[in-house]
């Protein structure tokens, strides 16, 4: 299946404050002491407000203004009145820069353009793609042609100023189902490569083991007495390492340019070691970073937790010295490499051609040898993984439709979806067949659910519901574990959701969604999975849940990047989260994986930024102007 990139549009409600009389505001009236009782119609409805209704401002190739929303009924709820409307507020980002003092915070922030009023509205609403409905309500002043823009809203009642909001993007993916793998030896997993990168790849999941190695202060070289021990504790004598990935951190103090270059060198004299061990070459990936998350950490509660207010060039001023001897209790735990090990099976077959192991393969079924069988049949797999051989093959494979050798056709058939998902009903209608041979065989009846909840999420086949969620309880009776179970059971409820959601039935859609929080934590999760089910939560409007699931994997070094920078999306536009000390802690990691990425994050939300009013903060535009604009 491929990601379909998405952004997904959320609403922040701002503070009044006061506003430029010098500007035109037309006929828009703005209340102070008296907001509860002229708006209260219009805070009424908001607060009635489905939290999956969601809008926005969109600009065409003309530069004519939208805005745009998925309920006409909440629409028209909304502008019922004569003098209720729409006004749109143009910001320009040049508002927000580093070398000068920020503006006095003001209600309207750019420039106000005219209002439009119910009338116009319900009578221009017309339909949009991905079943929206959107009305025009301005266009684009010159005078901000060719620059980065926002649009706020202003929502009026009686012509008067009730709800000021903007908009944030939240850049993200089409969420999948959480990994149910197939069933072949063992829970056989795909692996999701480059998610939420646009280059999206998969393949089978090899065995991976990550261990840490320390640094010692000063040294870079690693010689292969060093590793043979670590090498020899992995007993990787039936395994080869076929990548590395290692994150290497510095301590905090000192140069930044030398520290990763030290950090390089440490890193690649651990690889060139582990090659030592075998023949064949281990592809590589190392990136380095100061330790900037557990140095902040450890000195919470401590006499120097002050230093968490400081900008990161002025705790290295303090970091000498003394100071830098009382700290090295702390900082020599910094200095370390975290280091991802993918491992390949051994293949002792590896230099046969493909025929001749199906020849063998072949013999051996013929002999009823079914172990040199079984290894045979994985030799097989490994050249289609690596595409070294054509798919086809499988169909030369001669085994006897016996009860004895149902594991080998099990293991095609989920190996054949596996390598290619458009093999969904091929494999699903191959193990039907199979399991009139086995019947109560625990792998085809778990391959055969998995698969089952492929064809509906997708309409591939209809699914009767209820039946099937018996199928997923019943799989206990078989021998499936537990755990396994129950990720079918959220998954059931995410698909269950999807189809409520459609129905405009929020509320079963929201018993979905709340069996699925109070059940995730019961499944072992994987990276890729926390990402979906946040995007899941967060596409339902249930972002409160996304950030309880994200927060405690935030504080970890080598938290997973994509998960982080998600975290951040969601979270920095709340004043309350960003005056936190801890996420201080969090953007300085963001910042250390990717700098780029985290200032992006302040550019234009049409642009694939949250967005750049962040800036309006005092401590998000110094934060900014520190990384992001030197």
């Amino acid at each position: 299946m491929i990601i379909q990139k998405q952004f997904y549009f959320f609403i922040i409600f701002l503070a009044f404050y006061s506003f430029s009389s010098a500007q035109n505001t037309f006929d828009i009236q703005f209340p102070q002491g008296e907001r509860n009782i002229v708006c209260k119609r219009c805070f009424q409805v908001f607060s009635q407000k489905p939290k999956e209704i969601g809008f926005s401002i969109k600009m065409d190739k003309t530069n004519t203004l939208y805005f745009q929303i998925n309920d006409k009924k909440w629409f028209n709820q909304l502008f019922k009145n004569a003098g209720d409307g729409i006004a749109v507020d143009v910001v320009a980002k040049d508002r927000y820069g580093c070398l000068e003092v920020l503006p006095e915070q003001q209600q309207i922030r750019g420039e106000l353009l005219k209002p439009v009023y119910a009338s116009a509205l319900k009578k221009t609403l017309r339909p949009a793609p991905d079943d929206k409905f959107r009305v025009r309500v301005g266009r684009l002043p010159d005078a901000f042609k060719g620059k980065e823009v926002e649009f706020n809203i202003l929502f009026l009642t009686d012509k008067n100023l009730c709800q000021y909001y903007t908009i944030f993007n939240l850049e993200s993916y089409q969420w999948d189902l959480l990994d149910m793998g197939m069933y072949l030896d063992s829970i056989t997993y795909q692996n999701k490569l480059g998610a939420n990168t646009g280059n999206e790849q998969y393949s089978l999941k090899q065995k991976t083991m990550t261990f840490t190695i320390p640094f010692e202060k000063n040294k870079s070289v690693y010689s292969q007495e060093d590793i043979k021990p670590l090498y020899d504790s992995l007993r990787l004598t039936d395994f080869n390492i076929k990548k590395i990935d290692i994150k290497a951190y510095a301590s905090v103090e000192g140069n930044a340019e030398r520290n990763l270059k030290l950090q390089n060198e440490r890193a690649s004299s651990i690889v060139s070691a582990m090659q030592t061990f075998q023949e064949p070459t281990i592809e590589t990936k190392v990136s380095t970073s100061e330790n900037w998350v557990e140095f902040l950490n450890d000195i919470s509660g401590t006499s120097y937790e002050s230093y968490k207010s400081l900008s990161k060039e002025q705790i290295k001023q303090k970091l000498i010295g003394n100071t830098s001897q009382e700290l090295e209790k702390y900082l020599k735990n910094h200095r370390k490499a975290v280091v991802r090990l993918d491992l390949e099976r051994i293949d002792k077959y590896k230099d046969m051609k493909t025929e001749v192991i199906i020849d063998l393969f072949n013999q051996a079924i013929g002999d009823d040898n079914l172990d040199e069988a079984a290894a045979l049949q994985n030799s097989i797999f490994e050249r289609l993984k690596g595409k070294e051989a054509n798919p086809d093959i499988l169909s030369s494979m001669e085994i006897p439709r016996q009860l004895k050798y149902v594991p080998f056709f099990n293991k095609n058939s989920a190996f054949r979806y596996l390598k290619d998902e458009r093999n969904l009903l091929i494999a699903y209608n191959e193990l039907q067949q199979l399991e009139k041979l086995s019947p109560k065989d625990k792998r085809i009846k778990y391959n055969l659910a998995a698969l089952k909840m492929r064809i509906w999420r997708y309409n591939v086949e209809p699914v009767k519901q209820e039946n099937f969620k018996k199928e997923l309880t019943d799989l206990k009776k078989y021998g499936i574990e537990q755990g396994l179970i129950n990720r079918m059971l959220v998954n059931y409820h995410i698909i269950k959701s999807e189809l409520y959601m459609r129905e405009r039935d929020y509320v079963n859609k929201d018993k979905s969604v709340a069996y699925i929080v109070d059940n995730y934590k019961s499944v072992p999760l994987q990276d890729y999975d926390y990402l979906s089910l946040a995007q899941f939560l967060t596409y339902y409007g249930d972002l409160k849940q996304a950030e309880d699931l994200l927060q405690p994997k935030m504080k970890t070094v080598d938290v997973n990047e994509n998960l982080l920078f998600y975290y951040l999306n969601l979270t920095i536009v709340n004043k309350e989260i960003i005056q936190n000390p801890e996420y201080r802690t969090i953007m300085l990691n963001a910042i250390n994986l990717n700098k780029k990425r985290f200032c992006q994050i302040f550019n234009a939300s049409n642009q694939g930024g949250v967005t750049f009013q962040l800036l309006e903060d005092d401590y998000l535009h110094d934060t900014y102007c520190e990384n992001c604009e030197n």
